[in-house]
């Protein structure tokens, strides 16, 4: 197969991650039989530097015309010590998500035997974790009417969703589920929330044509709660934008790194597949941050393709890695720790 990939390296540790899972995907490539064609382009501060704005018209023309985008990170220090910034990062990644239809971001939540005990938490609760949430990205507090009012000391943000962004989210999160325990959860807050209550009707409204599945309904706070204390009792969640943000991150320490978990973003023209970190600028240029999300995205991307076997057999050889302790920094625990270069190279060997 010849596949044609957008590169979005961006910023702080993002060059240094996605270089890795080129070498791991051009390691699988080669294996089984397959051309890689990738196409570097340049999103967030990088873009901003070079041209004045975080996702250029260039950028966009690249992504939308690729079979899928590779996507590092961004953001930047002196953009988010500056209030005053009228250009940031971060409106790159938000006008990619508008402009590719990004509208579903998959976000997977599970554990690695080897790594249980670095988890916070306690064995016993997490252990065998395997949900995934499904947040949406193209509405919501971050795309809705904003400003500020009598002198500039009233500030507001307006959340907003349609039936069709609501819907169209949902039957992901009904069509995953139908290949999962047949469980899904729908998370809102719709004893407060107009939009809420959008999001639970609408959902409501669908459960006749996916009968098998059981469908739950809970606020974000007790979410929030139950997500540390039984993780195991959620299997697939669906949820708005500014609700997905939050408790994506606060499941990603159930792994024990945020280091560790892939994800996926589908859209209309085209998929996005990235790690959940941030840019990291404290380790940029260091060759210690963990490459293994961005990894671990790249195997979400062959089976986006429906190469599963070129998947695993990523998924195969990080398990290996974390096993014999070929690790960055934030995993060693006073043994060896090795680059992100060398975490690279050994994948790429080893498959």
């Amino acid at each position: 197969m010849k596949l044609n990939i957008a590169l979005l390296a961006g910023d702080g540790i993002g060059p240094e991650v996605i270089d890795q899972a080129v070498k791991v995907s051009d390691a699988v490539a080669q294996k089984f039989g397959h051309e890689i064609n990738w196409q570097p382009a340049l999103t967030g501060a990088a873009a901003i530097d070079a041209v004045g704005e975080p996702y250029p018209d260039e950028t966009h023309e690249i992504c939308a015309n690729a079979d899928a985008v590779l996507f590092g990170a961004i953001g930047h220090p002196r953009f988010d010590n500056d209030p005053s910034a009228k250009v940031r990062p971060e409106q790159g990644l938000l006008k990619m998500r508008q402009k590719l239809g990004l509208f579903a971001n998959v976000r997977p939540t599970f554990t690695f035997p080897s790594l249980i005990d670095k988890s916070p938490l306690k064995r016993e609760r997490i252990e065998g974790t395997d949900l995934v949430f499904l947040r949406e990205l193209t509405g919501g507090i971050y795309f809705g009417e904003r400003g500020r009012k009598d002198d500039g000391n009233t500030a507001f943000d307006t959340c907003t969703y349609t039936r069709e962004e609501v819907q169209r989210l949902a039957k992901k999160g009904f069509e995953l589920a139908m290949k999962r325990s047949k469980r899904l959860c729908c998370v809102d807050k719709a004893n407060v929330l107009e939009s809420s209550r959008l999001w639970r009707e609408t959902v409501q409204a669908m459960e006749k044509d996916y009968p098998e599945v059981e469908v739950s309904y809970e606020f974000v706070d007790a979410v929030a709660m139950r997500l540390v204390q039984w993780p195991n009792d959620y299997d697939v969640l669906i949820t708005e934008n500014l609700f997905g943000d939050i408790l994506t991150d606060e499941a990603s320490v159930i792994s024990g790194s945020m280091g560790l978990m892939p994800s996926a973003s589908l859209g209309t023209k085209t998929s996005l597949f990235e790690p959940i970190h941030g840019s990291y600028p404290q380790a940029a240029g260091k060759d210690i941050a963990n490459p293994l999300a961005t990894v671990l995205s790249a195997a979400m991307m062959f089976d986006q393709f429906g190469l599963t076997e070129e998947a695993e057999a990523i998924r195969t050889v990080v398990n290996k890695s974390l096993a014999e302790g070929v690790v960055t920094e934030d995993l060693s625990e006073g043994a060896k720790a090795y680059k992100t270069s060398e975490v690279g190279d050994w994948l790429a060997a080893n498959i």
